[in-house]
């Protein structure tokens, strides 16, 4: 079946591998980004351009998901060009890496902002036409770092990961009903093949981060990240995020997993979620609740 698909933050990274490969795949996708005609134009070209060698449906769209009038526009646009919407993907994130103390409550808030609420703004514009049709798919792409291993210097990554995956579990019970499914896809900690760690905020109090730096913590950015990287395996390939993605989409109503987990480095995320949405389906058992861990089929 060919969906009509919106990605957020597709302008690079997973977002602009798994646009693509959806694409490819057969279906009408929107690569959501901002500044569509300022610092992404050229993106923009590249969209038009993949669109046109390979024959495939891809389309660039306005989408600044940190602000509620450019989501709005947006959605109603791919809805007014396609007459539904099927799939929704919250891709769109941001990095930062540096002591905690040492970023501002303003860096903390922004990165919440940009990983988090961003996602309910999209569903408020989005989740009517999915609700009104009876059918859909939301995908959240989380990270490891909500439950697996946590090295240090990430946490205002880590923290709002672990919000969306949260909210993510939550919208799932509360859409199921609807006739709309969830899929929560958890990527390890890729450190090629994106920008992500490149593209990585610092923190704000550069001073405060010193004292780290030159403390008992010397040297412990380099030793972490060095250790991160030596646990990913050489044939890591960020591709298979946007693989699993596909398969995702393409598998037919009801039969879809409620996570995929994408983790060449094995940082032991798929153990603890595992036991969690054990834990979580035996509750909504217990009262009485069970009928929404799985989609209602509509007619």
């Amino acid at each position: 079946m060919k969906n009509v698909i919106v990605i957020t933050g597709a302008s690079s990274g997973f977002g602009a591998l798994t646009a693509r490969a959806l694409a490819d795949a057969g279906h009408t996708v929107y690569a959501g980004m901002r500044e569509t005609t300022g610092r992404n134009a050229p993106q923009v070209d590249d969209v038009k351009r993949y669109a046109s060698e390979n024959s495939v449906d891809l389309r660039a769209v306005e989408l600044d998901v940190a602000s509620d009038a450019s989501v709005e526009a947006g959605i109603t646009h791919i809805i007014n060009d396609c007459g539904r919407l099927d799939v929704v993907i919250h891709n769109a994130g941001h990095m930062s890496f540096g002591p905690a103390e040492a970023f501002t409550p303003e860096q903390f808030a922004q990165l919440y902002d940009i990983n988090v609420l961003s996602t309910q703004r999209v569903n408020r514009a989005a989740l009517p036409q999915l609700r009104k049709q009876g059918r859909g798919l939301v995908v959240w792409i989380s990270s490891s770092s909500a439950r697996g291993g946590t090295p240090p210097y990430l946490s205002p990554y880590f923290a709002a990961k672990a919000a969306m995956d949260s909210l993510a579990v939550s919208y799932a019970s509360e859409l199921s009903r609807w006739g709309i499914e969830t899929n929560i896809i958890v990527p390890g900690a890729f450190t090629k093949g994106t920008n992500h760690f490149a593209h990585s905020g610092s923190p704000a109090d550069q001073a405060r981060a010193e004292e780290y730096h030159q403390g008992p913590y010397a040297g412990l950015a380099e030793q972490s990240l060095k250790g991160l990287s030596s646990l990913e395996p050489a044939d890591a390939d960020v591709a298979e995020v946007a693989k699993a993605i596909v398969r995702v989409v393409d598998m037919p109503f009801g039969t879809r997993p409620f996570r995929s987990h994408i983790d060449p480095s094995q940082d032991g995320c798929e153990v603890v979620n595992g036991v969690a949405d054990r834990v979580r389906a035996e509750l909504f058992r217990r009262i009485g609740l069970e009928d929404l861990l799985t989609p209602l089929r509509s007619e």
